[in-house]
């Protein structure tokens, strides 16, 4: 039997149900590694490891369920295909890991689980940013455009990250304390309710506590008129907070144990603690906060072998893996690919692919505004 048929077997074999998307993911690391498959995700790969190649590609991203799927079902079969090993980091703050990559030098750094084109617009100023070769990512033409479009305006019409998944930074409550009927009516103004003093949490950045300043004072995010108005808001809500949480993985132990009732929170994450038993609910407020994230290509990097991983993980069996794993739908466009069963009820997902009901950062706005405001969250933080 021919390279490319053992894959179309393989492939079919996950496709009819016989084997689960796991063992799929294995086999294929596998079979890419034994028999050099000609066709499918692994076949450029296997081709391009007879190259010249990297020892190790370095990827950094936000720890917990993510980087646990991220490891699961696209590093470990990348690197049985190709010999090349992924080395994962972990960061919970960006604009510390921003401050990490810009003091070492080009090539320490490969890729990145970026947040927002917010934060691809400030690698490229701060001259960060590759060129990625289009022709070795094929699955790109997957991912919704209205992701990869926002990227492309900043990087005039070229893209150092693909799009890879989004989300939405809304509201999480306790159950237990907080009813559905609450939350819905009081919207974004549930984290000022008095009466929860102590039992509130919040993300520890500037961005997020600016935005949902604005809406609870019924401003746009994107547009602030007052912003002594919506800073007002932001000292009420840091005089009710029992503590500001800086990871994922501690948004998920604060909720877990019940330290805190209510905080903003990142959808997939409720995802995961609802999985673990948690009655854990979750809205998006009117005017609620979106995002998308990428991965992110740094200047020096080994382009081949970073495009190659992109590429695979691109791939629908790995996206889709790499999505349910971590709570978040995946940037693919449904229009496109049958996303299956799960990801339809993930929060955030989008069946048309245009996420017209989504509010993102506008990164020309809120870059303007980050040294002023980000020094200004400084001193709110501090009790000033």
């Amino acid at each position: 039997m021919s390279d490319s048929k053992r894959y179309e077997k393989l492939l079919q074999r996950y496709r009819n149900g016989d084997i689960d998307r796991r063992t799929f993911i294995k086999m294929l690391g596998f079979a890419g590694l034994a028999a050099g498959v000609a066709g499918g995700p692994m076949g450029w790969m296997t081709r391009q490891a007879m190259a010249a190649k990297p020892d190790q590609v370095r990827f950094d991203g936000w720890g917990g369920v993510v980087s646990e799927a991220f490891r699961k079902h696209a590093f470990e079969p990348y690197q049985k295909a190709t010999g090349i090993e992924v080395v994962d980091g972990t960061f919970g703050n960006a604009d510390e890991y921003l401050a990490r990559v810009r003091s070492s030098q080009p090539g320490a750094f490969n890729i990145a689980h970026l947040s927002g084109v917010f934060d691809y617009a400030r690698y490229h100023n701060f001259d960060l940013t590759s060129e990625l070769n289009e022709k070795n990512i094929p699955n790109l033409d997957l991912v919704i455009p209205r992701l990869q479009e926002p990227l492309r305006k900043v990087t005039n019409g070229s893209l150092s990250a693909v799009p890879y998944d989004y989300g939405t930074t809304g509201i999480a409550y306790n159950r237990k304390y907080i009813s559905d009927e609450e939350a819905q009516e009081k919207g974004a103004r549930l984290l000022l309710e008095e009466k929860y003093k102590d039992r509130i949490g919040g993300w520890d950045e500037w961005k997020t506590r600016i935005w949902y300043g604005a809406l609870q004072t019924g401003q746009d995010p994107n547009d602030i008129q007052d912003p002594e108005a919506m800073w007002e808001a932001v000292r009420e809500h840091r005089g009710l907070v029992r503590k500001y949480w800086s990871s994922g993985s501690e948004l998920m132990s604060l909720l877990a144990e019940e330290e805190i009732y209510a905080t903003e929170a990142w959808s997939g994450r409720m995802v995961a603690l609802r999985e673990q038993g948690h009655d854990i609910g979750y809205m998006d407020p009117p005017g609620g906060l979106g995002w998308q994230e990428c991965l992110f290509v740094m200047r020096g990097s080994p382009m081949e072998a970073c495009e190659e991983l992109l590429n695979f993980m691109l791939e629908p069996e790995v996206a889709i893996a790499v999505a349910e794993g971590q709570g978040y739908p995946p940037a693919l466009d449904p229009q496109k690919v049958d996303l299956g069963d799960k990801i339809p009820d993930l929060p955030a997902f989008d069946p048309s692919g245009k996420l017209d009901g989504l509010n993102f950062f506008d990164p020309a706005y809120w870059n303007s505004k980050e040294q002023e405001w980000s020094e200004t969250w400084g001193r709110v933080k501090r009790g000033y």
